[in-house]
């Protein structure tokens, strides 16, 4: 395995990476709504070996293949792993471009969600407005309105 060198990582990350917030409705949450961060890196399939070193450089995550775009993609969702890991080698090695945006909405919704916010309807609503700042092109399975009407109905 070759060591891979910080920036470089950050410069895939920016052309290649993702950090997201996603949703799903769960009803024996308080909430309803289950809160699920990850950070990705999606590659060809003849970079495998690439993800294969990214996810050593990190120690944590997994790879998976997408038949539909037939890539592999470098996914870390633990969000202890995320704080822990992920996270700090960003606020090192900082990124430059649009993403930076997304990380820092990234990086407060992973605090709340460790203080157990995402467990809260007082707080979700927050979480939500920032994960849906995030990605603006990313395909989503709801919208945000839809998740504050689900919120305000468990309000009652």
């Amino acid at each position: 395995m070759n060591k891979l060198n910080p920036w470089y990582v950050t410069g895939l990350t920016e052309g290649e990476g993702s950090f997201c917030v996603s949703f799903n409705l769960k009803r024996r949450l308080t909430t309803g709504i289950e809160t699920r961060p990850s950070f990705s890196l999606t590659l060809n399939r003849r970079d495998l070996n690439l993800l294969k070193d990214i996810r050593a450089f990190f120690g944590c995550g997994a790879i998976r293949f997408s038949r539909s775009d037939r890539t592999y993609k470098y996914e870390s969702r633990s969000i202890k792993d995320i704080r822990k890991r992920i996270i700090p080698h960003f606020m090192k090695f900082p990124l430059r471009g649009e993403k930076l945006k997304d990380f820092w909405n990234f990086r407060k919704i992973c605090r709340m969600i460790s203080a157990n916010q995402h467990l809260s309807v007082k707080f979700l609503p927050e979480i939500i407005k920032l994960a849906y700042e995030m990605n603006p092109s990313g395909k989503r399975k709801y919208s945000k309105e839809y998740l504050l009407r689900v919120l305000d109905e468990v309000k009652g």
